[in-house]
């Protein structure tokens, strides 16, 4: 009879050898159990790169593709001054760059250059200043082109072919013969008016003899005209009076004239004034009767820009107007001098 192996083996052996090896698997999966491997000798550069490594372990760190790193790695570095380098680094382009520059540059060179024209107005009226301050203290004229009548020499003076001058105290002056000899349309004078502050001159040199309103007043300006205008230069604490002088001898205000005066170099030529600084003189026109024959309206402007000439010597602009105004009239002047001779004028004075 044949005898099985399991049948014939002791019964106690299989269990003992199950539990044997039941025994070395729990064994071998129990983690607490298990010894871990030796760590390597420490050394200062693994200490540092664990240092390292706990210091960014709260970092998350990016994740790159190692065909992305290979690529970066074979690829040159992108210039900062290009486009695409600039816009990474969050900078503007190089072309946009010189663009702002130049525009700050252009904006820098006209306020560079507007600063130099103001600067250049602020010392032309300081220079100017100055030169109206020698006049004051030399006693004359000492600005731009401007010299007093007296030291024109008039030795070698040629008068005008066609001028009429008449040299006398226009006081004593036979009014009545002129009057009964013309009529004229035109009536040209510049008094020499009284000036009544308390100082008179204030340092300004009057190179010419001051005559009193009352003597100014009579005047036979009526007799000498029958329909025309009559120009009255007029200083400024004159106004009243120039207009009581108009209503006296018969004319009613029509127009004034300004005449700014100007230095060689076309700025406004400043003189002395006892609230503001002068640099005008104002021309009143009155009007007596009817208009003169061929008189024409509207010829010029109101305003004269000319330059300042010798004391008392009116711009030339003047006598143009009235010409153009009344062509081919009668034309005089009163209280004229030397440089106010002109064709065609007949010119009263005590300085021809």
């Amino acid at each position: 009879m044949s005898s099985d192996p399991d049948q014939n083996s002791d019964p106690q052996a299989t269990p003992r050898a199950k539990k044997k090896t039941t025994t070395s698997s729990a064994t071998s999966s129990n983690p607490r159990k298990r010894r871990p491997p030796p760590e390597p000798a420490s050394t200062p550069t693994s200490s540092a790169k664990r240092a390292a490594t706990t210091r960014t372990s709260g970092k998350k760190k990016p994740t790159t593709s190692t065909t992305s790193v290979l690529l970066s790695l074979n690829s040159d570095p992108p210039s900062r001054s290009s486009p695409a380098a600039a816009a990474t680094a969050g900078e503007k382009p190089a072309a946009d760059a010189q663009d702002e520059q130049g525009e700050g540059e252009g904006e820098l060179q006209k306020r560079t250059m507007e600063e130099l024209v103001r600067l250049e107005e602020r010392l032309q009226l300081t220079i100017d200043g100055l030169v109206e301050d020698i006049r004051v203290l030399t006693g004359g004229r000492a600005d731009e082109g401007g010299v007093e009548d007296e030291d024109i020499d008039y030795s070698n003076f040629d008068a005008p072919t066609w001028c009429v001058p008449i040299k006398t105290n226009v006081v004593t002056f036979e009014w009545a013969a002129l009057a009964s000899a013309a009529q004229f349309d035109v009536i040209l004078m510049d008094p020499p008016w009284q000036l009544a502050s308390h100082a008179p001159t204030r340092g300004v040199a009057i190179a010419y003899q001051q005559l009193p309103d009352a003597l100014i007043e009579e005047l036979p300006i009526p007799n000498l005209q029958t329909n025309g205008f009559v120009f009255i230069w007029v200083i400024n604490n004159k106004y009243v009076k120039a207009f009581e002088l108009m209503r006296r001898w018969g004319y009613e205000y029509v127009d004034n004239i300004t005449w700014v005066k100007q230095t060689v170099n076309r700025r406004m030529a400043k003189g002395h004034g006892y609230y503001l600084q002068h640099a005008k003189e104002t021309c009143l026109v009155g009007r007596k009767g009817k208009d003169p024959p061929g008189c024409v309206h509207g010829v010029a402007s109101d305003v004269i820009f000319s330059q300042r000439r010798g004391q008392s010597q009116k711009p030339e602009e003047l006598y143009e107007m009235i010409e153009k105004l009344v062509p081919n009239g009668k034309y005089l002047e009163i209280f004229g001098r030397k440089n106010n001779l002109r064709d065609y004028w007949v010119t009263i004075g005590n300085e021809l």
